[in-house]
């Protein structure tokens, strides 16, 4: 039984672009809310009171708006119907701010409206972080251990599982932006000139599933070559 230890190739390089994708996209999104949240709204409400008004007139009461501490970590969650605010957006009027409390609420209409591309993304989650953690064992094992090389073609095919949520998660994150915008021109939360802004700052925040679903593209396409390589 022989042993293969591959230190470098240069399949190397499709993990430094995904990780320079993914690092740009962060600072992009960091930059552009930065510079959003020290533009306040002429309406001058919070994120919270921008939320609220969003679900009401969306016909939703049964979703609770919550504080949580930190910064770009809003998110929904739909187990729970509670959508959480960080402390940059909850209590606070700017452009940024209402932004990303209306796309979070975006997600919470897709719920309510059984948004297809959601339930598959929520149904996927499971198997996608069991795919992620688990691929890399069997990946490895197959790299180093000869005769083992069909445990390669199982690890792939775990990750693979991580790709496709990657790829579900682009139309839903799209979508709920849009149904942002829509929701802030027509209510007049936002007006003129305010709502493009606040859509530089989701397009921005958009960018980085764009880049996480490149990297784990590259990634995957990187096991692949390995795995091609050591069945050679």
């Amino acid at each position: 039984m022989g042993f293969y230890l591959p230190f470098y190739d240069s399949t190397y390089i499709l993990v430094i672009i995904g990780l320079v994708l993914t690092l740009a996209a962060s600072a992009r999104v960091k930059s552009t809310f930065a510079k959003y949240s020290r533009v306040g709204s002429m309406s001058g409400i919070t994120g919270a009171q921008a939320a609220e008004r969003i679900l009401r007139a969306s016909g939703i009461y049964d979703v609770t708006i919550e504080r949580v501490s930190g910064q770009l970590n809003d998110n929904y969650d739909p187990r729970s119907k509670v959508l959480h605010l960080s402390d940059a957006v909850y209590g606070q009027s700017s452009l940024a701010a209402i932004g990303v409390a209306a796309h979070e609420c975006g997600h919470a209409i897709q719920h309510n409206k059984s948004y297809v591309p959601l339930k598959v993304r929520s149904a996927l989650v499971p198997i996608a972080n069991i795919g992620s953690m688990a691929s890399w064992p069997f990946v490895l094992l197959g790299l180093t251990i000869s005769g083992f090389g069909f445990l390669i073609d199982f690890g792939i095919l775990l990750f693979s599982a991580a790709v496709v949520f990657q790829l579900v998660t682009l139309p839903v994150e799209f979508n709920a932006s849009k149904r942002a915008i829509a929701r802030l021109g027509e209510m007049g939360i936002l007006y003129g000139d305010e709502l493009g802004n606040t859509k530089k700052v989701l397009n921005a925040a958009a960018l980085t599933y764009v880049a996480a679903a490149a990297a784990s593209i590259l990634t995957l396409l990187r096991l692949v070559i390995l795995g091609g390589r050591r069945r050679d």
